[in-house]
């Protein structure tokens, strides 16, 4: 259950992300669904292996290069998901921090 609600909150954050950013766009809170799905996927499957392939720069940016794979799994969830777009590299880095600046908020928020 509580996965559940992790994903719906995270659905409404990308539905925000998309309302408030012209450079991205939703078709619906079913497709933020299904973005939110994709990008937990991906997190859990495809983030570790970047991020262990890219320890050496993530080293000497000291750590700034995490947003930029941040940036790159934006853009593969908007290659697989239809409906779903967003306008380029600097769209995607915006939509990415932001996205995780409200996942912070709402989770904050969610435990108390």
């Amino acid at each position: 259950m509580n996965i559940l609600i992790r994903l719906l909150i995270s659905a409404l954050a990308v539905f925000i992300c998309a309302t408030v950013l012209p450079g991205a766009d939703v078709d619906g809170f079913m497709i933020a669904i299904v973005v939110a799905a994709v990008l937990a996927v991906l997190n859990l499957l495809v983030k570790p292996i970047l991020v262990i392939l890219t320890i050496p720069i993530t080293i000497l940016t000291l750590g700034l290069f995490l947003l930029v794979i941040n940036t790159l799994l934006v853009l593969l969830a908007d290659y697989l998901v239809p409906g779903f777009a967003v306008d380029g590299f600097w769209w995607a880095l915006v939509f990415s921090i932001l996205l995780s600046i409200i996942n912070s908020v709402f989770g904050v928020l969610g435990k108390d």
